[in-house]
């Protein structure tokens, strides 16, 4: 059991360690906003900050998707969820885990093989920043590979126990 705990808790890290760049990549978007401002009312130019403010915005967005699935700011269908009873209920889910956690393993292979194409053809971005873009896509794998680990996290949890270890799911605690 204490190989679990340990397993446990370093799963735990690593969605709140990409949380916390999540929320990094935000306030590096705020500064960007605030400098294209103060350059813009002194007449100097910024070049490329409409483009780091959106490779910061895609890297804020897969750094946060496995601490967002954990804390149930993702959309489910609770109304299908609510529908059935508690047996098909855990199937449902099971379903839908999987089918999550298998598209999403996809999708990294595939992103992964993008990446290494843009590096090897030294791909780099048409805007005025000439960013080499194997470097903004290399954040979108890392989120995405967290986010596959925790579907995947979700789905043997759900499979081994019973229940899911989504933590706070609005829809399904509101009350009518």
């Amino acid at each position: 059991m204490g190989v679990l705990r340990g397993l446990r808790a370093g799963l735990d890290f690593i969605y709140r360690f990409a949380e916390f760049l999540a929320a990094l990549c935000m306030i590096a978007i705020l500064g960007l906003i605030v400098l294209q401002m103060l350059a813009r009312w002194s007449s100097e130019v910024f070049p490329g900050a409409p483009e780091y403010a959106a490779y910061f915005m895609a890297a804020a967005s897969f750094m946060g998707f496995g601490a967002a699935l954990n804390r149930g700011a993702h959309i489910r269908v609770s109304l299908l969820l609510n529908a059935v009873g508690p047996n098909a209920k855990r199937y449902v889910d099971i379903w839908c885990f999987t089918v999550a956690a298998v598209t999403m393993w996809y999708f990294c292979w595939h992103a992964r093989q993008f990446v290494y194409w843009s590096w090897k053809f030294n791909d780099v971005s048409q805007a005025q920043d000439k960013t080499a873009l194997w470097i903004p896509q290399s954040v979108m794998i890392i989120g995405g590979v967290i986010l596959a680990i925790a579907l995947t996290d979700h789905l043997l949890h759900l499979i081994f126990t019973g229940k899911h270890r989504i933590h706070n799911d609005n829809i399904e605690t509101q009350e009518v």
